[in-house]
């Protein structure tokens, strides 16, 4: 599950590719405008730059203000729900099982911390109760892969949660 950044980072960072073909290929040029290098450049900076904030999830050179590391997680999280409703599964239908305001933060706290791959892989394997070889097929990796990542954002849950 990858957050709605991740695409946005991928799309700046093909984009970036392409610009840098396109300097080569004007910086070999020899009646090139120096001018056509000179915005080819800045916009390779400035690509740079969308990309950093978008993966760090604040203005990159900036040291004071809000410092949130993942801003653009925990904004998909809020409005996700992505724990099942077990109740037509334990057939209570005078209580509905929902999530408090504090319990949704706190989830989202927790997954805000976990790689995108780990996140994937634990919530696959916890909230979807698939095996680790049906995370693995999922999510286009080895078995292995995927059991280290689920080990690795159990170990990250445990330690924020205790």
């Amino acid at each position: 599950m990858d957050r709605w950044a991740d695409s946005l980072i991928e799309e700046y960072r093909r984009g970036k590719s392409d610009l840098n073909k396109k300097l080569k290929l004007l910086e070999q040029d020899a009646v090139v405008n120096e001018v056509d290098i000179r915005l080819v450049t800045d916009m390779i900076a400035d690509m740079e730059y969308a990309i950093e904030w978008l993966r760090s999830g604040r203005q990159p050179n900036v040291y004071q203000g809000i410092d949130k590391k993942a801003v653009y997680q925990k904004m998909m999280f809020e409005t996700m729900d992505f724990i099942p409703d077990i109740a037509e599964q334990l057939d209570i239908n005078d209580h509905q099982l929902r999530l408090t305001p504090y319990q949704r933060i706190k989830i989202t706290n927790v997954l805000a911390v976990l790689s995108t791959r780990e996140r994937q892989c634990y919530l696959l394997h916890t909230t979807q109760q698939m095996s680790v070889e049906e995370v693995a097929k999922e999510a286009g990796i080895k078995k292995g892969t995927a059991q280290k990542y689920i080990e690795r954002a159990r170990i990250k849950v445990k330690k924020i949660v205790s």
